[in-house]
């Protein structure tokens, strides 16, 4: 059997290494390579975007795959999308792997948002923000003025902040709780917004918040698709074997 892996989440990385050694299954993981080091799985992998819904089916009628696992990050909405449309369209068999979200517990100051944007409505002019949020939208909080904004990310980018008041911010997690202790003292960090991406190795920040009392805006994540659905690698590898 042959399958195709839209990788990109810890999850991806663990079903790869559960199916590296599967002779009857070959494996294939894609990264869209946004980063400029992409991790390297213990499986066949191809390194880049499809270039649009036309490319990826000739791609997976091309490769003659049987089967596609979507395990690309909780906003991958587009990527997801397409996956459960082409996937029906040429009867592939089909899963995708989505983490739990985060849940608030005592002690949590958390407002849900349903975009960036929403953020200016809720953090005061003169705050310390932290956007842990990635590069990739930090335009999105391009209404923020008169806030101090800390975009983390994992590699450092070329040209300068767009906004007027904010930096980058250079960090490779996980990070655990007595970091993201430190780094909200030392930055003053008044406010945290993040992807309501669930997990626990990026649930660190968010521990953290609680315990210096720091609100938090957490990013809805976007309508889950009519399709099937695990919360874990070992389900799905469980889901593939049950393919053969």
């Amino acid at each position: 059997m042959k399958l195709l892996l839209l990788a990109g989440s810890r999850e991806a990385s663990a079903l790869a290494g559960l199916l590296a050694n599967e002779a009857k299954i070959l494996t294939i993981a894609s990264l869209a390579g946004v980063t400029r080091e992409p991790q390297d799985l213990p499986v066949q992998m191809r390194i880049g975007p499809f270039g649009g819904r036309d490319a990826f089916v000739k791609y997976l009628r091309d490769q003659a795959f049987d089967a596609l696992i979507d395990a690309t990050h909780p906003f991958a909405a587009r990527i997801s999308k397409r996956s459960v449309e082409v996937a029906a369209e040429m009867k592939l068999a089909h899963l995708q792997i989505m983490r739990p979200a985060w849940q608030a517990g005592a002690g949590d100051n958390w407002i849900f948002i349903a975009s960036e944007r929403e953020a200016a409505r809720h953090i005061p002019v003169g705050s310390t923000v932290l956007l842990a949020t990635g590069r990739q939208t930090l335009q999105r909080f391009d209404n923020m003025s008169g806030r101090y904004l800390i975009c983390r990310q994992i590699e450092s980018t070329d040209g300068d902040f767009p906004f007027a008041s904010g930096e980058y911010l250079i960090g490779h997690p996980p990070f655990s709780v007595e970091e993201e202790i430190k780094l909200f003292k030392e930055r003053g960090v008044q406010w945290l917004v993040v992807k309501n991406a669930g997990g626990m190795p990026s649930q660190s920040k968010l521990l953290a918040a609680r315990q210096l009392g720091i609100p938090v805006l957490l990013i809805n994540r976007p309508p889950l698709l009519d399709c099937q659905r695990v919360e874990t690698a070992k389900a799905a590898y469980d889901w593939v074997k049950g393919l053969l």
